[in-house]
């Protein structure tokens, strides 16, 4: 939090001809400086006005600097200040003023995650004129007495009297004396992050990272440890994720929300839990909440591995417009506007994509608009409106078979490049639209109470095609060729929901105990069916499944936060969901044993769980702290698989994490160390199969692993982050000990070990007399052998990205390289028995690897304007 405060006091008044002080009419506070790190202790600037006749703050300067992004965040809110001149008489004046600016943290912010839009509380007192010697003009003498008037670069003063500030601690002046008058904002900001619920709780300010080449918002999920992101479907497909040795699929292993508003899709013909992040734009998202592990109760369903928050918010203000052009005839053009006088939550942004794809079949195209606006119903309670809009539509190649890459057998040129990026069907690719709307409201309560609603809709249309196998699961009629495998999944549905959290701001013995309640109502009306596709038309020859699917959420938690101890902190809860699902199954036999039947069919089925969670965090040192944490989490039913009247079955997960945590802060320097061991185990688990295109049930895993990050920050110009994961993920031998974590046969698509480094360095320098400011960035993704199945490994994958921009006023010139070394990788890799040489040739039973190409070295070139800003920095 930051409370600019400004005293104006006039000492100059004539008894004959009041005085009277400049009286505040626009004054919106500061914002946070983008990218600074979350505050710790108050930082205070103090800044010198000169407000002329009109009323206008004609000049500022800095008495007392703060760092030089909080003297800009400063600066920039009181030059837009706007007062009623002060008047001697009718006469307006034109006076100067030190105004005191200080930036504090948030009050309780154990209790608000990271990265929550700015709350703002505005209060306005005007006293009556105090009495003492009056400011002088030019046209007239000094008739109280006052000393010649001080020459400054500025030439004469005479007509701006100093106008010092009033004590901090003054007490008021005696009845005989008038009160001088007083204006004072507050507005609520980043502050430091709410304590962990474990060693693998990251709250990511994005910040300066943002300087690293990144395709998507869904990429900035690599500035977690142990995070990796896979894609075989093509620019608009959504991506595998990775994560603390889960193959987390598309969502169903990890739970993603949009500042509350949840993104995974229930029976999603494509996996259960299905979630795309593809629709954020990237230049909205402000920070992340990484929860690795099912540790907070405030985690509910598919929070297996854990769960992903995105929360938004724009810190620079005005308007930023942004155009790219790179390899492969890629087009991007970005607008995001935040109103000068708002907060970072107000803002707008639209993103158009298109691009031709680098290789056959991969053209794409997208458009997407967010929307956000902040409004103050009163001192304490704020109501958010958000909505988002996205379509799109992609090609994409699918796998390729490595022997027909390695034999040129491949329907493209015969050279390297050209089939290692060729396809065998072009039928593939998808479209996807999704709209969102969500309203919240915050109020604070006393004692550091706070009350959150939230209610969110949100409608969603997918359809995909893809062809894993070739010419093998078709069983044609008598006398007909095989048919082909392209599988087309659609997925049309609603979701509405409501969640809120109340924490009453209690105390215990004189200490703050935090206590939070929340809930969540939840439900869906889908629509989900899969089908094959003809390899010669593409018309729909069977279907799969056809099911229109009710879903019923309704969940409730509980957790409480003590320190026993004054190096001893507790954390516990418990949270208990329950599901009613209804599920039509359109694609029932028309005839059964006993004769004709419709087909259609019926089936209901409830489920219940309770997931309680619980860390202790101890206090070796003020900057050392060793946290284990433990927690029960669950993964919901996919409809499609459920039965009547069944007590529907749910994945179970038990995992545990102990390690170590250090942070340094040294004013505008950081350092944060985490290191952490964990073990999981899963009641039920998926695995990819390829035979129908989704995750398949494979009975219970298990899960050891390591992991350690490092981030450093030094000042507003050096961003750098580390991490190192290791993870074996393994099916236990039936009748195995549940503690033998490290036996059992390894599942199949997860890497042991990964790590990744994110860099930016940002500086300033001249050239031709006028300053200009640069920045270099620099991504590094490093990916172990993946296992595949039959005992087969994949290669390493060794990945660089490099950016680099320079700015002059408002126009900045960037150009980006991914894939630096132009390495030939493969984005996903397969081991499996395919025929894809036609419907006439013998299938063979021997497995071969399967892959889908990753991109090749891709260069962008960006010009970027911003318009009306809030602060003029080169």
């Amino acid at each position: 939090m930051f409370i600019p405060t400004l005293v104006l006091w006039l000492l100059s008044a004539s008894p004959e001809v009041p005085v009277t002080p400049p009286v505040p009419v626009e004054a919106p506070p500061p914002v946070m400086p983008a990218g600074a790190p979350p505050l710790t202790e108050a930082v205070r600037v103090l800044l010198r006005l000169t407000i002329d006749a009109s009323g206008e703050v004609a000049q500022v300067e800095v008495r007392e600097p703060g760092g030089e992004a909080f003297d800009r965040a400063a600066m920039a809110a009181a030059l837009r200040w706007r007062f009623e001149p002060a008047r001697r008489g009718e006469e307006p004046l034109e006076v100067r003023v030190d105004v005191p600016v200080t930036f504090e943290p948030v009050a309780g912010a154990e209790s608000q995650a990271v990265g929550e839009a700015a709350d703002a509380q505005r209060s306005l007192t005007v006293r009556p004129e105090s009495t003492g010697a009056e400011p002088r003009t030019p046209a007239e003498p000094s008739a109280a007495g006052l000393p010649p008037a001080p020459m400054s670069a500025e030439g004469p003063t005479s007509e701006r009297p100093e106008l010092p500030p009033a004590p901090p601690d003054a007490e008021a002046p005696a009845p005989a004396k008038q009160e001088p008058p007083s204006f004072s904002t507050t507005v609520r900001g980043q502050a430091a992050a709410p304590p962990p619920v474990a060693v693998g709780d990251f709250h990511i300010a994005v910040g300066q990272l943002a300087d690293v080449p990144r395709n998507s918002a869904t990429d900035l999920m690599l500035l977690a440890p142990g995070v990796m992101l896979a894609n075989h479907g093509g620019e608009g497909h959504a991506e595998t994720v990775y994560l603390r040795g889960f193959d987390a699929g598309e969502g169903k292993d990890v739970e993603i929300r949009l500042d509350g508003v949840p993104l995974n899709e229930v029976s999603q013909s494509h996996g259960h839990g299905y979630a795309d992040t593809y629709f954020i734009i990237p230049e909205l998202v402000r920070s992340l909440r990484v929860t690795e592990g099912p540790y907070d109760p405030s985690q509910g369903d598919f929070g297996v591995a854990g769960t992903v928050e995105y929360q938004l918010g724009l810190e620079q203000r005005g308007i930023t417009a942004s155009a790219s052009y790179g390899s492969f005839a890629s087009r991007r053009l970005s607008l995001v506007w935040g109103p000068p006088e708002s907060t970072a939550a107000t803002f707008v942004g639209v993103l158009l994509r298109q691009g031709h794809g680098f290789g056959p079949n991969r053209a794409y195209a997208n458009a997407g608009l967010m929307a956000q606006t902040e409004l103050r119903l009163g001192p304490e309670t704020k109501l958010r409106l958000f909505g988002a809009s996205y379509a799109a539509r992609y090609g994409s190649a699918g796998v390729v078979r490595e022997t027909d890459v390695v034999d040129a057998r491949l329907p493209c040129d015969t050279d390297a490049d050209s089939q290692f990026f060729c396809l065998y069907d072009p039928n593939q690719g998808g479209a996807s639209q999704r709209h969102i709307a969500s309203v919240e409201l915050t109020s604070r309560l006393e004692r550091g109470g706070r009350f959150v609603q939230q209610a969110f809709a949100v409608a969603r249309q997918m359809r995909s095609r893809e062809n894993f196998t070739g010419f093998l699961q078709d069983t044609p009629p008598i006398g007909e060729d095989q048919r082909g495998d392209n599988t087309e999944q659609s997925y049309q549905g609603t979701t509405v929901g409501l969640r809120g959290r109340y924490t009453p701001g209690l105390t215990w013995a004189g200490q703050p105990q935090p206590l939070e309640l929340g809930y969540v109502a939840r439900y869906d009306n889908v629509h989900t069916r899969a089908r094959r596709l003809r390899d010669n038309g593409g018309a729909p020859y069977a279907t799969v499944f056809d099911n229109q699917v009710r879903v019923t959420n309704l969940g409730a938690y509980l957790s409480l936060r003590g320190a026993p101890l004054e190096w001893l902190t507790l954390r516990g809860g418990v949270r208990v969901d329950t599901f009613l699902f209804g599920v039509e199954d359109l694609n029932r036999p028309a005839e059964d044993r006993q004769g004709a039947r419709i087909p259609e069919e019926s089936v209901e089925a409830y489920g219940f769980f309770a997931s309680p969670r619980a860390s202790a965090e101890v206090r070796l040192t003020p900057s050392l702290t060793w946290l284990t944490s433990a927690g029960l989490g669950a993964r919901s039913s996919d409809a499609a698989g459920l039965s009547d009247a069944e007590f529907a079955p749910y994945a179970r997960v038990t995992s545990g994490e102990t390690g170590l945590g250090w942070r340094w802060n040294d004013g505008p320097s950081s350092l944060e160390l985490r290191s952490a061991v964990f073990a999981t185990r899963v009641s039920q688990d998926l695995v990819f199969s390829e035979t129908t295109g989704r995750n398949q049930p494979i009975g219970p895993s298990q899960r050891l692993g390591a992991f350690g990050s490092a981030r450093f920050q030094w000042e507003q110009r050096l961003d750098v982050q580390a991490s190192l994961a290791w993870a074996r993920a393994t099916q236990p031998l039936p009748g195995a000990s549940p503690w033998r974590l490290w036996d059992g046969t390894v599942l199949p698509y997860i890497p042991q070990v990964l790590g990744r480094v994110d860099a930016s360095w940002r500086g300033t320098a001249t050239v031709a007399r006028q300053p200009v400011g640069w920045s270099v960035a620099l991504g590094h993704s490093a990916i172990g052998p993946k296992p595949l199945p039959l005992d087969r490994y994949s290669e390493p994958i060794f990945l660089f990205d490099v950016a680099a921009r320079a700015r002059w006023r408002a126009v900045e010139l960037g150009l980006s390289v991914e894939n630096l070394l132009d390495s030939r990788w493969r984005e996903s890799e397969f081991n499996y028995v395919s025929n894809f040489r036609g419907p006439d040739a013998p299938a063979s039973l021997l497995a071969t690897r399967h892959f889908s190409a990753g991109a090749p070295r891709t260069v962008r070139g960006t010009l970027t304007v911003y318009l009306d800003l809030q602060e003029d920095r080169p």
